[in-house]
């Protein structure tokens, strides 16, 4: 008799195990919640690794011990896959914190920074912000990664030359947040290849492929642009780049849709008609492409290009070739 119920006891105790684990996660949470008092904000950002989350949760005051945090997301496996946003999570201990980013979902803003775009394209996607604030805060070198900034230009106008175009997902459509997102996306990408560059090389390779952004459309084209651009800098010929005509009257307040001769007067540093070498900033945001192209010229002897009507360049190494090309280009366009 004492066996049968010792039995009916197990069976019951397994019964009632299994009972419990099918009831949802959500109704234990509900009732025995994670964390005490109210939710406290916390930012994630793109790019970044489990200790850089983790210390945004001690930062924030959710969580007393950043290290073990780190230990139970990488347990829960949820160190490399939490999505950016803003967070708003209850402090507690380590295991209760990660428990709550498990089943947390993030607030965010969709912003998309187009290659091509500029200082002025991104002052009109924030109208709030004054011409001053938007240049005080790209200034502030505390939004770059850490081992970018002794690199950096001065002028804002080339700062935004290291913002990697891409789709952002940030927690409030903040400047200062699509900034640090797109900053540290293009330190990942480029952290590597740019070791040997002095801050001097550094700019001129971000001019020159602001330079290729403008002035290419097909990706195979963008090294050997950047090479004939090289090319005549060296040979202390003016670059005679349009992009940076339409770019100096656009500082002026006007864009243009075609540069016309009597545009090539205008009296600007970054008129490449009048003055040689490159002009002083960045004139755009460079794509990847543009980058690693100015990053690895074409080796050649091309001095001259000219785009067709479905963009694609002819090159030649003489003037006289240059204006066979355009003849070319002309007669195909009747």
């Amino acid at each position: 008799m004492k066996k049968f119920i010792d039995i009916l006891l197990l069976i019951c105790s397994l019964g009632y195990f299994l009972l419990l684990c099918m009831i949802p996660t959500s109704w234990w949470n509900s009732q025995f919640p994670f964390g005490v008092g109210e939710p406290l904000p916390a930012l994630v950002l793109p790019g970044q690794n489990a200790k850089e989350i983790a210390d945004a949760f001690y930062k924030a005051g959710i969580v007393t011990n950043p290290l073990e945090l780190r230990g139970w997301m990488a347990r829960l496996g949820i160190d490399r896959t939490l999505k950016t946003g803003m967070y708003m999570i209850k402090k507690g201990t380590s295991w209760e914190v990660a428990q709550q980013l498990k089943e947390a979902v993030p607030s965010q803003e969709k912003v998309t920074i187009v290659p091509g775009s500029d200082l002025f394209s991104i002052k009109n996607a924030f109208p709030d912000m004054t011409e001053d604030e938007v240049s005080t805060l790209l200034q502030n070198t505390a939004i770059f990664p850490l081992d970018l900034q002794p690199l950096l230009p001065l002028a804002p106008e080339t700062c935004v030359a290291f913002l990697l175009p891409d789709t952002y997902y940030v927690p409030e459509k903040k400047l200062e947040y699509v900034l640090k997102a797109g900053f540290t996306l293009w330190w990942k990408h480029f952290d590597t290849k740019i070791q040997n560059l002095s801050p001097h090389e550094l700019l001129e390779t971000a001019i020159l492929a602001s330079l290729v952004e403008r002035e290419a459309k097909i990706d195979e084209e963008r090294p050997l642009i950047a090479g004939i651009i090289k090319n005549r800098v060296a040979k202390n010929m003016p670059l005679q780049v349009d992009a940076t005509i339409v770019y100096a009257w656009k500082r002026e307040g006007e864009n243009l849709s075609r540069v016309l001769f009597k545009h090539l007067e205008v009296d600007s540093p970054y008129n490449t008609y009048k003055k040689l070498g490159l002009p002083p900033t960045a004139i755009c945001i460079p794509s990847i492409a543009s980058w690693e192209a100015a990053l690895k010229p074409a080796q050649t002897e091309y001095l001259y290009y000219v785009a067709g009507k479905d963009g694609q360049h002819f090159f030649a190494t003489t003037y006289q070739g240059h204006l066979l090309n355009i003849r070319k280009i002309r007669g195909a366009q009747h």
